[in-house]
C-alpha cells in the first residue's frame, strides 16, 4: 500500500493538537495527489473541518485555513499496466513519469526491460520508490529524483506518463510538444485540451477512490514533427511545392507538382511520417512522406500524387518561394 494523504487533523495531532496562530494547512503536491475542485471540494472540505474540530477543537479550527487539499491517490496497478500497453513500452524505451508517487509505473516499465525515471517532489515517496525498485530487482533500470515536475528535463524520454490535472497538463503541453517527434505521451484520466489524443481507452476500476464513477480513461498522444510552412521539392522527374498548415497532428494545405495546378490536400502527421490526400473526394491518391533530418522525402505516392514519387523536400527560404519547374 502507498502512503495516504495526511489529514489536517492528523497533521495537528502530530504537533500536539494545536495550530500556530494564523497557520495555513497546505498538503504537499506530487504525482497522484490531485487538487480536488468542484464537486470533490464539496465532500472533502467538510470532512477536513470535522476532523479539525474533533482532534484540535474549535480554536484550532478557526485558525487553520485549508488552502489546497491535495490527496495522494494511487494509480491502480491495472491502470498503470494499461498505460504502458497503450504506449507499447518495450526494452528500447526510456520512460519518464512526472509525479511518480510510489514508483509503480517506473517499476512496471523497468520490469518490461525499459529504463525509467520517476520525478517526484515528496522525499518520503522517493525513498519508498527506491526501496520498492530494489525489492523488485530493477534498481539498475529504475531511477527516482526529488524534483518539481516543471523542472524536469524530458529530452531523453521516448515515453512520458502523467496523472495530473487538466490545467497542469496544459502547462506542460508546450514542453511535451517540443519533444522528439514520435515520443509517446500517456495520461491517466485527464486530457490536453484541443490537442486530441491518438487513442483513448476506458477501464473499469472498482477500487478507484477518486471521482464519481469507477472507471479510468487512458489517453495516448504521439508528438508530431513540425512540418508547417512552404516546402520545395526536387528530383529526377522535376520540381514541386508543398505548403502545409499544421494544428498538432492535423494538416491542411496545397501542393503543385511540376506544371500541375495546385491541389488542396489534408492529412496528418504520425511522429515523423506524413500521409496526405487530396481534399476533393473526386481525386484519389495517397502521398506518404517522412521527415529526414532538416528535410522530407517522398516514401510512396499514387493516384493524384504519383508524379511526386522520388521528390526530396527542403524548406523554402524565409522570404522566397520555390524555384520554377
Amino acid at each position: 500500500m502507498t502512503r495516504p494523504a495526511e489529514s489536517a487533523g492528523r497533521w495537528l495531532e502530530r504537533r500536539g493538537n494545536a495550530a500556530p496562530r494564523g497557520m495555513t494547512v497546505i498538503l504537499r503536491k506530487g504525482r497522484n495527489r490531485i487538487p480536488l475542485t468542484g464537486l470533490l471540494h464539496t465532500f472533502l472540505f467538510p470532512a477536513i473541518f470535522l476532523l479539525l474540530a474533533a482532534t484540535a477543537g474549535p480554536a484550532a479550527l478557526a485558525q487553520a485555513t485549508p488552502v489546497e487539499e491535495v490527496p495522494f491517490v494511487t494509480t491502480p496497478q491495472d491502470v498503470a499496466e494499461a498505460m504502458l500497453d497503450l504506449a507499447a513500452v518495450t526494452a528500447g524505451d526510456h520512460l519518464i513519469d512526472l509525479g511518480s508517487g510510489d514508483g509503480r509505473i517506473v517499476i512496471a516499465a523497468a520490469r518490461r526491460g525499459a529504463t525509467a525515471l520517476g520525478v517526484e517532489n515528496d522525499p518520503w515517496l522517493v525513498q519508498e520508490s527506491i526501496r520498492k525498485a530494489r525489492d523488485a530487482g530493477v534498481s539498475a533500470r529504475a531511477r527516482f529524483v526529488e524534483k518539481d515536475l516543471f523542472d524536469a528535463d524530458l529530452s531523453s524520454a521516448s515515453v512520458v506518463t502523467l496523472y495530473l490535472l487538466p490545467e497542469v497538463n496544459l502547462r506542460l503541453r508546450p514542453s511535451l510538444l517540443a519533444l522528439r517527434p514520435g515520443t509517446r505521451v500517456v495520461s491517466h484520466d485527464w486530457d490536453m485540451g484541443d490537442w486530441r489524443p491518438e487513442r483513448s481507452i476506458t477501464l473499469t476500476v472498482p477500487e478507484k477512490s477518486v471521482g464519481l464513477t469507477k472507471t479510468s480513461r487512458v489517453h495516448l498522444w504521439v508528438v508530431a514533427a513540425r512540418v508547417d510552412g512552404l516546402w520545395c521539392g526536387e528530383g529526377a522527374r522535376g520540381r514541386g511545392s508543398l505548403r502545409l498548415r499544421q494544428s498538432f497532428q492535423q494538416l491542411h494545405g496545397e501542393a503543385a507538382i511540376g506544371d500541375g495546378t495546385p491541389v488542396a490536400l489534408s492529412g496528418q502527421v504520425d511522429g515523423e511520417r506524413l500521409a496526405l490526400r487530396p481534399s476533393s473526394p473526386a481525386t484519389a491518391g495517397v502521398w506518404h512522406l517522412a521527415v529526414d533530418g532538416d528535410g522530407m522525402r517522398t516514401r510512396a505516392a499514387d493516384g493524384a500524387w504519383r508524379t511526386a514519387a522520388g521528390l526530396v523536400w527542403r524548406r523554402a527560404a524565409t522570404h522566397g518561394g520555390c524555384p520554377a519547374s
